[in-house]
């Protein structure tokens, strides 16, 4: 059965945000989620773990599309984004301040775990996710589109 869009991007922000990579085949609807190998110290152990996976993308890597875990700026703009709209002016100015100094994410996390915005930040974040595979998807079919046309148009 053929997955709905937001179903599929639903799908790839949650990987992400669990930080797996994905790889989409559109042609298929399937979406195969791999662990950032960062995440490994052993690469052999890593191989193995996710042999099937790994060959099934290599095998077939150009009807795959990538989609990477986000790196650090990005994760971190996500964060002054939800920042920037709340309204309770307390918790903006801890958060402000918490951004600027040592270990933003670990002390942004304690923040808002023992907040009443807790909810509300897996919510952005997760929206927030949602949009960037969104927009990744549509540029990369658009630049599909646009290699398969014919070089005299």
């Amino acid at each position: 059965m053929k997955k709905r869009q937001s179903e599929i991007i639903k799908e790839i922000a949650q990987e992400l945000d669990c930080g797996f990579d994905c790889y989409y085949n559109s042609k298929t609807y399937e979406i195969v989620a791999i662990p950032n190998f960062s995440q490994f110290s052993d690469e052999d152990e890593f191989k193995e773990a996710f042999s099937d996976s790994l060959e099934k993308v290599g095998k077939h890597k150009t009807d795959f599309i990538k989609f990477e875990t986000l790196e650090t700026f990005e994760s971190f703009k996500i964060m002054e984004l939800f920042v920037e709209q709340l309204s309770d002016q307390n918790l903006k100015s801890q958060l402000e301040n918490i951004l600027e100094n040592k270990k933003p994410f670990q002390n942004f996390k304690h923040k808002i775990d023992h907040s009443e915005y807790r909810q509300r930040w897996f919510e952005f974040k997760k929206s927030e996710l949602e949009k960037i595979v969104e927009n990744q998807l549509e540029s990369r079919k658009a630049c599909a589109q646009q290699s398969a046309k014919p070089k005299n148009e």
